[in-house]
């Protein structure tokens, strides 16, 4: 396969625990590893802080702790995607990133309704049945709400 096509979506595939999840390549600008976050008071506790990207003040958000999981101590494997939204550069920081994929759009599946019912389900688009498995896809559109980028951006 080269490219894509309508019924086919290249993911970037990362993990946080356990768990595998995905996002479109299109939504993602760059894949960096950490570097120094600046805290910012007052932030919403799953925002790490703010790093200097190229001199564009990027914001970062902490996705184990935007899904309510423990944090983890980060490490050569923790990443940030970079992502835009709205005209602000964001970065995700997980656990690690490991492949990018293709997954034919007949393979995403509805939420289950006992995972619609949480908190976090606001931020997912479906599941996705891989040959080795299922995978989570992530809009990185709905991670953040309006009111908490204005506090970010």
């Amino acid at each position: 396969m080269n490219g894509e096509t309508n019924s086919t979506l290249q993911l970037v595939i990362f993990n946080l625990g356990n768990e595998r999840y995905g996002v479109e390549t299109s939504q993602v600008k760059e894949i960096i590893r950490v570097e120094e976050i600046t805290a910012i008071p007052n932030a919403p506790e799953f925002i790490e802080g703010v790093i200097n990207l190229r001199g564009q003040i990027t914001t970062i958000i902490n996705l184990r702790k935007r899904f309510g999981m423990e944090p983890k101590p980060i490490d050569n494997d923790t990443r940030i995607i970079v992502f835009e939204h709205n005209g602000s550069t964001i970065g995700m920081m997980v656990d690690t990133v490991t492949e990018v994929k293709y997954l034919a759009k007949e393979n995403i599946d509805e939420l289950p309704e006992i995972i619609t019912s949480r908190t976090e389900s606001k931020f997912l688009r479906g599941v996705g049945k891989l040959p080795d498995g299922l995978l989570i896809l992530i809009d990185l559109g709905k991670v953040l709400s309006g009111e908490e980028l204005s506090v970010v951006s």
